[in-house]
């Protein structure tokens, strides 16, 4: 017979399941219709335009990381994870024999498909929730930016053991994202409202839940997950289960890893 105790934590896990579905699908309603306003925060311009000095140290980051993706050399098959709007799709293409990119937003997927329509290379779209997708073969690399901070703790074990599935036995992984709550050392791009709560242009981040407000132009408003990470931190959590990782941030902006498993040889 089921303990009274027995019953409640089935109920609290069942409980918590829901909630993280529902802010998963809050996230992903997000993103499609931010889809078209993407683009301006990548570019730095229109409301996430913050003025000469931090847009200058804005792509001197960009530069930082593309530099260490060059070096990294994505060749062969690429699967790329929350493709998006297509920024970093474009420098995928010029090392990659042939791209799979997905993402839940259809919005964002045309935005990326008319960017790589003079790739020169197959590029293919899966509009797919990336909970719910498997691919059909495994690639030499999978790719994904800007969004290990939108996976929740409760998938973050689910979706690592996915990326091992989606490669080949020596294939390997590249991440770039967010590196902290704060930009400390440009006025105006964020401001402490607590210790457990950082404003960015009108979007407070929870970061003790992992959670952020969001608001599109048109003043609607979602949840999604925000969860940060140090490099020392996640390279643990990693090496834990079962990869060799490299781990380490830009100058300020990017949090940036990649690597491989441990049993690869």
């Amino acid at each position: 017979m089921a303990t009274v105790g027995g019953d409640s934590r089935r109920k609290d896990d069942a409980a918590a399941a829901t909630n993280v579905s529902v802010l998963m699908a809050d996230q992903i309603a997000y993103y499609r219709a931010r889809a078209p306003e993407y683009d301006q925060w990548w570019a730095r311009e229109g409301p996430s335009d913050f003025g000469p000095e931090f847009n200058a140290a804005w792509a001197s980051e960009i530069d930082a990381v593309g530099a260490v993706l060059s070096a990294f050399n994505p060749t062969g098959e690429v699967l790329e994870l929350a493709a998006g709007t297509g920024g970093l799709t474009v420098e995928l293409a010029r090392w990659a024999k042939a791209i799979t990119a997905v993402d839940a937003s259809p919005e964002a997927l045309e935005i990326n498909r008319a960017k790589l329509s003079q790739a020169g290379i197959p590029v293919e779209y899966v509009t797919a929730d990336l909970f719910a997708w498997e691919p059909s073969r495994r690639y030499d690399v999978v790719f994904f930016s800007f969004w290990l901070s939108h996976v929740p703790v409760e998938r973050f074990d689910a979706f690592w053991a996915f990326v091992a599935r989606s490669l080949r036995p020596d294939g390997r992984f590249f991440f770039v994202d967010s590196a902290g709550p704060e930009w400390s050392r440009f006025s105006g791009a964020s401001e402490a409202d607590s210790e457990s709560t950082v404003r960015r242009v009108r979007t407070p981040t929870d970061v003790a839940a992992d959670v952020a407000l969001r608001e599109v132009a048109d003043g609607r408003q979602f949840h999604i997950v925000k969860r940060f990470w140090t490099p020392d931190a996640l390279r643990g959590e990693l090496e834990a289960r079962g990869w060799e990782a490299t781990v380490a941030e830009t100058a300020w902006a990017f949090i940036y890893g990649h690597g491989r498993r441990s049993d690869h040889l």
